[in-house]
C-alpha cells in the first residue's frame, strides 16, 4: 500500500513528460522550497556505512527477504573495493542524484575524492552547505576512516547525468572515470523509460577495475503502484548491466522479465548480493530488511 508521501510525491511527477529535462524540473522545484524531501533520512544508508566499514564481511541480515530474486540468508562474499589511495593518487567515487551529500561525505572519510552529482541546483547548493562541514555523522562515519591517508575531497556538482558537461568540472574523461560509483535512491527515481540509457552511461562512467555499488530500493513496492521511487527488486539490475544501453522486457503487470541473454559490450557482472543487516527504516517491512545491496564490475 503507498504512503500519504509517496502518493504525494507520484502525483507532482504525473503531470510531467518522461523525459530527463523535464523531470529535472520537478526535482528541482522539490528542493527550491525544501519543504517535502521525503527521501532525506538525515544521514547516509546503514548499509553502505556497514560495507565500507566492513568489506571483507559485510553483515548480513539474518532473515529470509522474500522479495523475488533476493540472495538468501547467509555471510556475504568479500568486496574487493579500490584502494582510496593507488600509487600516490586518491581513486574517484561517484554518487548521482546525490542529494545533501551524505554519501559523498562518507566515501571522502574514506580517502576517496567523492564527487556529488545532482541535476537540482537547489539541491546542489544545499549539497555545498552540508559539505562544508559533515560533522562526525550519527555513528562517526565521517572521521578516522581513511588508514592513515587522510580524507579525500568531497564536493558536489551540478549537471545532468546523460551529458560530459559536468565532468570537465571534476577532472574525469567521459569514459571508465570513476573508480567507485554508488547508486542509492538515482535509478529508483527515474522512469523506467531512462533505465537502458542508465545502464550504459554506468557502464560508460566506471573504471575498467572499478566496482559499481547499488542499494536495490524499493524492492518491496509493487511495480504497478508507479513512482517515484519505481519498483526496483533484483531483476531490473540484472537485465539492464547485462547488456547496457539495451531495452528490457516487462510483463504486463510492469514487473521485469528475467531473461537467458548473454551479456554485451560494456556488461557488468554482480560479484557480491546479499541482504544487508541494517538500512533505512523505510525498507524495514514488519521487521525484515527488504533492500538488497548489489556489487558489480566490469566482464
Amino acid at each position: 500500500m503507498a504512503t500519504q508521501n509517496q502518493d504525494r510525491l507520484r502525483s507532482h511527477f504525473a503531470s510531467l513528460d518522461q523525459t530527463a529535462s523535464a523531470q529535472a524540473g520537478g526535482w528541482d522545484s522539490l528542493w527550491e522550497t525544501a519543504t517535502f524531501l521525503p527521501w532525506d533520512r538525515g544521514a547516509a544508508n546503514p548499509a553502505l556505512i556497514d560495507l565500507l566499514a566492513h568489506p571483507s564481511s559485510p553483515p548480513t541480515s539474518p532473515d529470509a527477504n522474500p522479495t523475488p530474486g533476493a540472495p538468501p540468508p547467509g555471510p556475504a562474499p568479500a568486496v574487493d573495493l579500490p584502494r582510496a589511495v593507488q600509487d600516490g593518487k586518491r581513486r574517484k567515487a561517484l554518487v548521482p542524484g546525490c542529494g545533501k551529500g551524505y554519501d559523498v561525505a562518507l566515501f571522502a572519510a574514506y580517502g576517496y575524492d567523492a564527487v556529488g552529482l545532482e541535476v537540482s541546483a537547489h539541491a546542489g547548493r544545499a549539497a555545498e552547505e552540508y559539505l562544508k562541514n559533515a560533522g562526525r555523522g550519527l555513528e562517526g562515519e565521517y572521521e578516522g576512516r581513511d588508514g592513515g591517508e587522510g580524507k579525500g575531497k568531497a564536493v558536489c556538482v551540478v549537471g545532468d547525468f546523460f551529458e560530459d558537461a559536468w565532468l570537465k568540472e571534476v577532472g574525469v574523461g567521459p569514459e571508465g572515470g570513476f573508480d567507485v560509483i554508488y547508486d542509492n535512491t538515482f535509478l529508483c527515481a527515474l522512469p523506467p523509460s531512462l533505465r537502458p540509457a542508465w545502464a550504459r552511461r554506468i557502464s560508460q562512467l566506471l573504471a575498467k577495475d572499478g566496482k559499481l555499488i547499488c542499494l536495490e530500493f524499493p524492492t518491496h513496492k509493487p511495480a504497478t503502484s508507479g513512482g517515484p521511487p519505481f519498483s526496483l527488486p533484483p531483476t531490473v539490475h540484472v537485465e539492464l548491466l547485462k547488456r547496457p544501453g539495451e531495452e528490457i522486457s516487462y510483463n504486463e503487470g510492469g514487473v521485469v522479465v528475467a531473461t537467458d541473454r548473454s551479456p554485451g559490450e560494456g556488461a557488468l557482472v554482480r560479484v557480491a548480493h546479499y541482504t544487508p543487516q541494517r538500512t533505512h527504516d523505510v525498507a524495514v517491512i514488519k521487521g525484515v530488511v527488504r533492500d538488497c545491496v548489489s556489487v558489480w564490475q566490469h566482464a
